[in-house]
């Protein structure tokens, strides 16, 4: 199985070095991932906020083959625990699926087509988070993911 986190934004090495110098290898040493960036839209002052939604849905929605399953990290979906989070990577592993995408929003978050598209919905925590710490912490949470299905000593209950 793939996994990829797809976002909103721009990669730099210094916004994601700790990630992408310490998580990224660990990670494809279980599983194969990889992040991507989708530029941010140009001219977005003249566009109502759904407007800008449905745009960078549409962004996305190019990026998706109808095999995906496709889950938005969105602070209204369902939350989980470091353990519950590696049960539901588990389930996508056992299932056989080939790719999961994980989708990160721009700064209003999904459109409605995208919630339709979408297989699962999951929050991160019900605090907010500027999307550069919340790429951060879902890449260190997808690692601690598979330490966990390892049985390895890097989460401690």
């Amino acid at each position: 199985m793939k996994i990829k986190l797809l976002f909103i934004g721009k990669e730099s090495l210094e916004e994601l070095q700790v990630a992408s110098q310490d998580y990224i290898p660990k990670i494809n040493n279980y599983n194969s991932f990889e992040i991507e960036a989708i530029p941010y839209l140009k001219n977005t002052k003249s566009l109502s906020i759904e407007l800008q939604k449905k745009q960078e849905g549409e962004l996305f929605l190019k990026k998706i083959t109808v095999q995906d399953v496709v889950v938005l990290l969105d602070e209204h979906g369902k939350e989980y625990s470091s353990i519950q989070f590696s049960q539901f990577i588990q389930q996508r592993l056992n299932s056989g699926c080939k790719n999961v995408l994980f989708l990160i929003g721009g700064a209003y978050g999904f459109s409605e087509e995208l919630y339709r598209r979408a297989n699962f919905t999951l929050s991160m925590s019900k605090m907010t988070f500027p999307h550069k710490l919340a790429r951060l912490l879902f890449i260190e949470q997808l690692y601690r993911t598979f330490t966990i299905l390892k049985g390895e000593p890097y989460h401690h209950e």
